[in-house]
């Protein structure tokens, strides 16, 4: 495990004195913002070791291509670049080569992070950051939690004249453990996070915000109607179960559900998997830990709508009550689907979930989220997720928001009427896996959940499928949290949180009945 495991984490908005002797210090930002702080505002970070020509030194002497570094004493006071440029694809913030940056450059013990950047970049840094630095360790000789690394911004663009307050110091601290958070529960082995402890990370939650969950499981889903997700996980020692957390704030107008694909465990099922392409289904959780840590991080942070967290949890086992190909369920949207293949088992849960979702709590905005299809790493790479939606304004708004948080996305086609063929079944509605795998897998699976919607849902529904960028290389990157709390931080109290948002994000996320008077407008 490296050094950086197992560590508390800090944010401050202001520089402490320290001693590069006793704490070790990182510095790290764009060239550019680097050259901008001048050595008054730096040196309590450095003195008595560096003086200012040897910083200055250093800060000239850095050239990345794609980052750089430069040790200004021993190895216990460093600066850093980050990329000087970036496409139009990328984040400003150069979250990823700041994770990176970090990873490599850490002493050990406790230590400062001081990251320079502008007041638009410091969300998405914070993030950064957390995800350098994980919760959990399975190896015998973890030390815990007595590490502290504190990190300290310096906002670039100000000269040190201003600083983030302490309500911007409140929501990176609450955003970014939302995102360690994700990455423990993905990071863990199904044997210590299988679907009932799953569920005490819900109630843990719930306990700190005040909200009791309403919880469905066992043979009680399939009494319920939910076909979908006690078939995928009835074969399993753990129960599967259908988890809601609902926030519902006074004077709320909008009806929002987030959806999560929790499958503990993916063995494929009576499909199994290969023997190397079973390692790592422990993060086919990843889309509902990130609902869980961004529903945290945003009613923590004073979200003003209504907003529901769905968690569709099973392992899918094999065992003698395992689901079987040619078996046909009944969805909880009333629709049946043959099982052409058990290993697309994401699908299943969802569809039941985002089903509760508009029937149940009448939600006219519904996103999901999901590690879905290995097509998706193909499609968009494994640093955008795949956005699927009916609606190009909430379309344009997460891809802003991914640029602005650093969970970035990538937009798949969105045509029911050429792929939603591919499920064609001559005895239930629909199958669950497509006839021909070389037609836009990722946009088929998540028309697949769509379809149980309906696909005259005339609310807003978006899909995300972030199978790929849920880890980076062994470990989990807690992706989601970031995203989906800047893509509705415009309902957020939080004035970091609000201005970091996309501008048209309320566009993409009207009402039902404020879609209707549009139309009635237009008309």
């Amino acid at each position: 495990m490296s050094s950086a495991a197992m560590a508390t984490l800090k944010f401050s908005a202001t520089l402490s004195k320290s001693d590069p002797q006793t704490n070790a210090v990182l510095i790290v930002g764009q060239t550019k913002h680097l050259t901008q702080i001048s050595w008054e505002i730096i040196k309590g970070k450095l003195e008595p070791r560096v003086d200012c020509e040897t910083y200055l030194v250093g800060v000239s002497h850095l050239h990345p291509s794609p980052t750089d570094s430069c040790s200004l004493w021993l190895n216990n006071a460093t600066v850093a670049a980050l990329p000087t440029k970036i496409s139009r694809h990328n984040t400003p913030s150069r979250g990823h080569a700041l994770t990176k940056v970090i990873k490599s450059c850490m002493a050990g013990g406790d230590e400062y992070i001081v990251v320079v950047c502008e007041r638009a970049d410091v969300l998405a840094s914070a993030c950064a950051v957390a995800r350098a630095l994980p919760l959990y360790c399975g190896k015998s000789n973890t030390t815990g939690f007595k590490r502290v690394v504190t990190v300290e911004f310096v906002l670039a663009s100000s000269r040190g004249e201003e600083v983030l307050t302490d309500a911007d110091v409140e929501a990176i601290s609450v955003v970014a453990h939302g995102v360690r958070l994700a990455a423990k529960i993905t990071d863990m082995p199904c044997s210590l996070m299988h679907t009932d402890a799953f569920l005490e990370e819900i109630r843990a939650v719930g306990d700190e915000l005040g909200i009791t969950p309403l919880v469905i499981r066992g043979e009680e889903l399939e009494k319920n109607g939910f076909g979908g997700i006690y078939g995928v996980g009835k074969a399993a020692v753990h129960q599967p179960a259908l988890v809601v957390l609902s926030h519902k704030p006074q004077g709320a107008i909008r009806n929002i559900a987030w959806v999560g694909k929790g499958i503990v465990y993916d063995t494929g099922g009576l499909c199994i998997k290969s023997k190397t392409g079973m390692c790592g289904m422990k993060r086919d959780c990843g889309g509902a830990a990130a609902v869980l840590g961004a529903f945290f991080a945003a009613v923590k942070l004073g979200l003003t709508e209504n907003l529901h967290a769905i968690f569709c949890l099973a392992e899918n086992a094999v065992g003698p009550t395992a689901q079987r190909p040619d078996d046909i369920v009944t969805m909880y949207s009333g629709r049946t689907v043959e099982v052409n293949n058990t290993d697309a088992e994401g699908r299943l849960v969802l569809g039941d979930g985002v089903s509760y979702a508009l029937k149940d709590l009448k939600c006219d905005t519904i996103v999901d989220m999901a590690t879905l299809t290995g097509a998706q790493g193909i499609a968009t790479g494994k640093y955008h997720a795949a956005i699927l939606t009916n609606s190009e304004d909430m379309e344009d708004a997460c891809v802003q928001a991914g640029l602005n948080s650093g969970d970035m996305v990538h937009p798949v086609p969105f045509t029911p009427e050429l792929h939603f063929s591919e499920f064609s079944s001559v005895l239930a509605d629909m199958k669950n896996s497509v006839a021909d795998r070389s037609n836009a897998q990722v946009s088929c699976a998540g028309l697949f959940i769509f379809s149980h919607i309906g696909f005259d849902f005339p609310g807003t529904w978006l899909h995300i499928d972030m199978a790929t960028p849920v880890h980076m290389g062994e470990r989990s990157t807690g992706y989601g949290v970031a995203l989906l709390v800047t893509l509705f931080g415009s309902m957020s109290v939080n004035d970091l949180v609000r201005t970091t948002a996309p501008v048209s994000a309320c566009d993409g996320m009207d009402t039902v009945d404020n879609k209707a008077a549009k139309k009635i407008r237009l008309n």
